[in-house]
């Protein structure tokens, strides 16, 4: 033990008390004796290059080809994805892969290239494979979007001189290069961005410990997901590889040095695993869509789990919970949910409840339910491992929990006190976990989230999580935790929602995760975890609000005001304000870091709080459009404001605003004593919802944004389902620039079941001083319509 160790250990002691502390040295210990008796100890190591192409084999799709040294299997799928498998990797098994792997393209063909490599054609991507082992990916007229050099591996070398190297042990560097304009987004969860700049990310789910800000890497959910933005194109690069690695960017650079351009540069080096990657190409849009049909469509919220939702680690009891909802109640501030932390638990103990403080938590739901109130349950991966518990001797008589080399269950110490974890790549272990979310739904709950499922596990020195040496299922296939650790969530969600399903089959379940992986979106959402109390907690909360949905998980937010400190007045407004346009608009903090009620901060935090809350319930329509249009399509709620039009340089480095679907532009305050502030205008006519006060762009403009709201424009010919003064649904439609019309969709929501929906077309137009609004298939618009942007008296 370092130095650095020992002040970790006093810190760990003085943060969980005592004897947890105590716990969780002996934890660290038992870890690293652990790894030390069962990994692989470094060996002698021979880096390998794929050497000179020699041959190749047409297959469907693409084909296999082979050089002196490795081979590298080529695919194109008939949607345009292009799959590359060095050492011949098949693109199953993957976690991320949503059911069958997808058809290839028929009419795709290997040939030679003029260069002595091959490239496969098809009609919307060209590959192209040097003879050497790079790798282009190029559009159909011949754009490089990316340029993949050829990899690089360092095999074990036995002792006895022999090859020694066996599946997954092989570390591997690959690294690529993109257009000198190009920017980076993506690799999950990102404090710093959402525009990823120069520097190192490293992909390895990892519990921040309490706090985080801008800069703080890695964190909760991290993917090997990058999406890359150039005038030449948009393109999505993911290694199916879970194991621990690290990506280094570099940005390009026009011009420089003798009036050259540099190319951008992104450099992956993984610790063992396969080599195997897909690119998609086209606009945002046309990605996205791709990036779905291959991991997965998003689960779809229930129409409540839209609304404003408060949680808090310490409520006292279901006194305190009652007194909560009445406050939100008697104040006229809309409430959908209530979120239970670990201390409604029995001793923190999973499924358990604390009878003292909660002793009738379904007569609770049921009369929160009545007012419209959910109830939502934390549940943690880590059981108490103690003779006489429930949950601890069902998982011990299904064998469902992780063991290590020598067959013992793998222990490790958090709030419960000394635990193991179920191993959920296990098919058997997740249909008992699964099961065991009855309970929750006979205690009343509505919906879950899932924590401290990096898997956590407390250490006073070393890796807070468990020993890379602990065995896992792996659907059969046997493996460590170095391969299992970054889809230990992703594998939990599952048991989760295929649990929920089975329970409540009429339902769609709610839950959200604070980790996972890719295709996390298939079970449900994620949320932004320990975010510091802060501006730049503020901010960090849309980086990854931003990022996380260019990686195929639409549904997430942050904690509002913060989980680790008491946030100013203006701090918790503005955060609140923020909150009110993401998708998932929760409250929480840490215990002992102050309350997180609006009233908790003044009278005049209370008004305009009400006013964001208002607008929420308004436009709770378009957010359940949203929400339907994402697992339809795959596009984000949440977009950057280059969405619709990624070759506008300006708006690729915009990153203090975004756009709510294609009607609406946020522009958030993210920094103290904000009252006006510049927004980056896509092109279009956009309006100032609460002024009217009308802006052309492309380019930049001042807006007002007091205390009581944050600018929101809408784009002109915008057709936008709103609630109504009558509470039913209607169309408010912002006036589009004559000649050039608009449009919009509306998908309603029969229920919180599996209804299939049904996509309404509408165009607006403008005539004169009058708004024609019509629907696409010539049906009856069947809604009351709204026209803002024009003078009193116009007609719709």
């Amino acid at each position: 033990m370092d130095g650095r160790d020992l002040v970790r250990s006093v810190r760990m002691i003085r943060a969980v008390g005592p004897a947890q502390g105590l716990r969780s040295v002996r934890a660290a210990w038992r870890a690293r004796r652990a790894d030390a008796l069962a990994l692989p100890r470094r060996a002698a190591e021979r880096a390998r290059v794929p050497g000179a192409a020699s041959g190749a084999e047409p297959q469907p799709g693409g084909g296999l080809i082979h050089f002196a040294r490795s081979s590298l299997r080529v695919r194109v799928a008939s949607g345009g994805a292009v799959f590359c498998g060095w050492e011949g990797a098949e693109p199953e098994p993957s976690y991320a892969l949503a059911g069958a792997c997808p058809e290839v393209d028929a009419r795709a063909v290997l040939e030679p290239d003029t260069e002595g490599g091959w490239r496969v054609v098809s009609e919307r991507v060209l590959v192209v494979v040097s003879r050497h082992g790079a790798v282009e990916v190029r559009t159909p007229g011949g754009a490089v979007l990316r340029r993949e050099l050829p990899p690089r591996w360092w095999d074990r070398v036995a002792e006895e001189g022999a090859d020694g190297r066996a599946e997954g042990a092989s570390r591997w560097v690959q690294r690529a290069e993109v257009a000198a304009d190009a920017r980076f987004f993506g690799l999950g969860g990102r404090a710093h961005g959402p525009r990823l700049r120069d520097g190192v990310y490293r992909l390895w789910n990892t519990d921040p410990g309490g706090a985080f800000e801008p800069g703080d890497d890695p964190l909760s959910l991290t993917m090997p997901v990058q999406l890359v933005v150039a005038d030449a194109g948009t393109h999505l690069v993911f290694h199916d590889n879970s194991w621990d690695g690290r990506v280094t960017l570099r940005e390009g650079a026009e011009g420089a040095g003798s009036g050259h351009d540099r190319p951008g540069t992104c450099e992956l080096r993984m610790d063992g695993g396969p080599l195997r990657y897909w690119v998609l190409a086209g606009t945002p849009a046309r990605v996205l869509q791709g990036w779905t049909a291959l991991t997965g469509a998003p689960a779809l919220p229930p129409q409540w789990a839209l609304g404003y939702q408060h949680a808090r680690w310490g409520f006292g009891g279901q006194a305190e919970v009652r007194r909560v909802v009445a406050g939100y109640k008697e104040r006229g501030l809309p409430l959908s949910a209530v979120h239970l932390d670990i201390d409604h638990f029995d001793r923190h103990r999973v499924f358990t409840v604390d009878r003292q403080r909660y002793p009738d938590l379904p007569g609770l739901a049921r009369e929160l339910r009545a007012d419209g109130v959910r109830l939502v349950s934390i549940v943690d991966p880590a059981v108490k491992a103690e003779p006489g518990d429930v949950v601890y001797e069902g998982g011990s008589a299904a064998d469902a929990f992780v063991r290590d080399a020598r067959g013992r269950e793998v222990r490790g110490v958090v709030w419960p006190g000394e635990s193991v974890y179920p191993d959920f790549t296990d098919a058997r272990a997740r249909k008992w976990w699964g099961a065991l979310y009855a309970e929750r739904l006979a205690q009343g709950f509505a919906g879950v989230w899932h924590d401290m499922n990096e898997p956590v596990s407390f250490a006073a020195f070393g890796e807070r999580t468990l020993p890379r040496s602990a065995r896992h299922a792996l659907e059969g296939r046997g493996g460590d935790h170095r391969e299992a650790h970054n889809i230990y969530a992703l594998a939990m969600a599952r048991a989760g929602f295929e649990g929920l399903c089975e329970l409540r089959p009429a339902e769609r379940p709610f839950l959200f995760s604070r980790s996972g992986w890719a295709g996390m979106q298939r079970y449900g959402g994620s949320w932004s975890g320990d975010v510091t109390t802060g501006w730049a907690g503020l901010r960090a909360s849309l980086s990854l609000v931003l990022g996380l949905g260019l990686c195929g998980v639409p549904y997430s937010g942050p904690d509002i005001g913060g989980f680790s400190g008491v946030p100013s007045p203006e701090l918790y407004l503005r955060w609140f304000q923020l909150g009110a346009w993401l998708p998932l608009f929760r409250t929480h903090s840490a215990l002992g870091a102050g309350r997180r009620e609006p009233w908790e901060y003044g009278v005049e935090v209370v008004e305009h709080a009400r006013t964001a809350l208002r607008e929420r319930e308004r436009l709770l329509p378009y957010f359940g459009t949203l929400g339907q249009l994402a697992r339809l399509t795959g596009a984000p709620y949440v977009r950057p404001v280059w969405w619709s039009a990624p070759r506008d340089r300006a708006l690729r480095d915009c990153e203090d605003a975004f756009l709510l679907g294609d009607a609406l532009l946020v522009a958030p305050a993210l920094a103290a004593g904000v009252t006006r502030r510049p927004v980056r205008l896509p092109r279009g006519r956009w309006y100032d919802t609460a002024t009217g006060r009308a802006y052309d762009g492309p380019g930049q403009v001042w807006v007002e944004a007091p205390l009581s709201r944050i600018p929101v424009l809408a784009r002109a010919g915008a057709v936008m389902p709103v609630t109504g003064a009558d509470g039913g649904t209607e169309l408010e439609v912002w006036a589009p620039v004559a000649g050039r019309g608009g449009g919009g969709l509306v998908v309603p929501d029969a229920g919180d079941g599996w209804q299939r929906p049904t996509v309404e077309r509408f165009t607006s137009r403008r005539e004169g001083d009058r708004v024609v609004v019509e629907r696409r298939d010539g049906g009856a618009v069947g809604y009351p319509v709204r026209v803002r942007g024009l003078d009193d008296g116009a007609e719709a």
